[in-house]
């Protein structure tokens, strides 16, 4: 069982929804060509904000010319971004530790996944507690 655990772990790595999109419509449009290499960047990075290739590029023009910090090199961002992983990886964790907890339930024996699976949920609650903690910081 514990191969399933890092399996799910592996997976709840790239895990992260798209957010909606920007509030108000946008008219003009910029256009630029990128190297593989170039693109390759602008994709990573618009993987780990959580945003289209687009969306990202835009933002990330934005703030430049306002002379701001880019999306990705905000701290809170990346908690936020923490903080989403982590969640998706508790509720597949917790999933599966219900499944457990049933059966021994249903049959008054305890399955070998019930420990493994309980010890799991507690490293990935400690995951969101540090997130946690890394936001609070930041809003300090």
């Amino acid at each position: 069982m514990a191969g399933t655990i890092n399996g799910m772990a592996r997976q709840g790595e790239a895990q992260g929804a798209r957010r909606s999109r920007h509030g108000g419509r946008r008219l003009h449009r910029v256009e630029f060509a990128l190297t593989e290499e170039e693109f390759g960047v602008l994709e990573l990075a618009a993987d780990r904000a959580g945003l289209a290739r687009g969306a990202y590029a835009a933002e990330a023009a934005l703030a430049a010319a306002r002379g701001t910090a880019t999306p990705a090199d905000t701290p809170l961002r990346e908690a936020l971004a923490e903080l989403i992983r982590a969640s998706g990886l508790v509720r597949r964790i917790g999933v599966n530790l219900n499944q457990a907890v049933a059966r021994l339930n249903a049959t008054g024996q305890r399955s070998g996944d019930l420990l493994p699976y309980a010890a799991e949920s507690l490293r990935r609650v400690e995951r969101l507690d540090a997130a946690a903690e890394d936001v609070r910081k930041a809003l300090r």
